[in-house]
């Protein structure tokens, strides 16, 4: 039966994800000033950077959200090796910063791809499901395999060190497993392995031992200074806050105030209303997403669907959570808002190929010309 594909787009998800991203370039610009002009002589030095990867993010959304989304699942498994190449090039090529080495410059573009392999994982996942029979086994060699190259991203992101991505990569490739159809208990005796293996691998460097006791020691009332300070910024904000380019906490206490801490400064310039709108923005994201997920042609799609969705959702929650001191501080980007190209970009892509499933889940059978008897003259 011939098929034809509606112009229809979910335009609350679009609409969503370039709000975000426009009102990012206003957002760095006020949080970074102090230090763009006390580094580099200019307060628009993050400015124009920032607006630039919002041009070309909004680009690429609007450029992948018409490419069929099969074709990237059909790459699937060239991008995730492509992936593990550049990870092992961050750790043998970049120049650690502040102990960590994260950052691959490649000519001009400097970039982190872990960002850029948290996105592929789904599509890798969702391409394994048309060579490994329903439901996943982890006797089958072929769930075996998978598994290792999976372990082997989770590895070589926490070798940077970066234990807060390989810790979020992981969740975010259990969640894609189950949506695959992963038994409960393998999902469970995953979680065990993992949960083990990364209690080992805070114990081996004391400053991630110590990061977790700090986090201890704050709910008995010993609040880390960046959180203190954090918190203090929401309180300055009050219900509607002191107002764009206003913070005091940007200028003299709030530490990478322009990416790690940016919900902060939301809280303090924008106030609670302005919190609120943000975190509903991500809410119609994560909505949008998992009803995407929900009417997704086929399989594959719904897997995609769901794993990006809950990237991007953890993602800003684990960020929110980090400035109002719920989670240990860790330096996890704010999608979408926070000052930083990879994430932005590869976000924006994601989106992409989220409203593209969108558009797939519009199929709808073509008429079929019912023949005309006509009776003899």
């Amino acid at each position: 039966m011939g098929r034809r594909l509606t112009a229809s787009v979910d335009w609350l998800l679009l609409l969503t994800v370039v709000g975000l991203l426009l009102f990012s370039i206003a957002l760095v610009y006020s949080a970074s000033a102090p230090v763009a002009a006390s580094k580099f002589g200019s307060i628009h030095y993050f400015f124009w950077r920032q607006a630039l990867r919002v041009g070309l993010s909004i680009a690429m959304v609007l450029f992948v959200m018409h490419v069929d989304y099969r074709l990237w699942q059909r790459l699937a498994g060239a991008l995730l090796w492509i992936g593990i190449a550049l990870l092992f090039l961050t750790l043998v090529l970049s120049e650690p910063v502040k102990g960590a080495a994260r950052w691959l410059q490649l000519g001009p573009i400097r970039f982190q791809p872990s960002e850029f392999v948290k996105f592929v994982v789904p599509l890798f996942i969702a391409a394994r499901c048309s060579h490994i029979d329903f439901p996943w086994s982890l006797s089958d060699p072929a769930v075996r395999r998978t598994l290792l190259l999976l372990l082997l991203c989770c590895g070589l992101i926490a070798a940077q060190p970066n234990a807060s991505a390989a810790g979020l990569l992981a969740m975010v490739t259990l969640l894609t497993l189950a949506a695959a159809g992963m038994p409960i208990r393998s999902l469970l005796l995953l979680t065990a392995v993992g949960f083990t293996v990364f209690v080992i691998y805070a114990l081996m460097a004391p400053y991630r031992l110590h990061r977790i006791l700090t986090f201890w020691s704050s709910w008995q009332g010993e609040i880390p200074y960046q959180v203190r300070q954090s918190l203090i910024a929401f309180g300055h904000g009050g219900l509607f806050g002191v107002g764009p380019g206003q913070s005091m906490q940007r200028e003299f206490f709030l530490p990478e105030a322009y990416s790690d801490f940016i919900f902060a400064i939301i809280g303090e310039e924008y106030g609670l209303l302005g919190t609120t709108l943000v975190v509903l923005s991500f809410l119609i994201i994560v909505w949008r997403g998992l009803r995407i997920a929900r009417r997704a042609p086929e399989p594959s799609g719904s897997i995609i669907a769901f794993g990006i969705t809950c990237a991007i959702g953890l993602y800003a929650l684990v960020h929110m959570g980090v400035t109002t001191g719920i989670v240990p501080v860790t330096g996890v980007p704010l999608p979408f808002l926070g000052y930083g190209g990879s994430s932005v970009f590869f976000s924006a892509a994601a989106t992409g190929i989220l409203l593209n499933i969108g558009r797939q889940s519009n199929h709808i059978p073509a008429p079929v010309p019912t023949p005309v008897h006509r009776s003899p003259l």
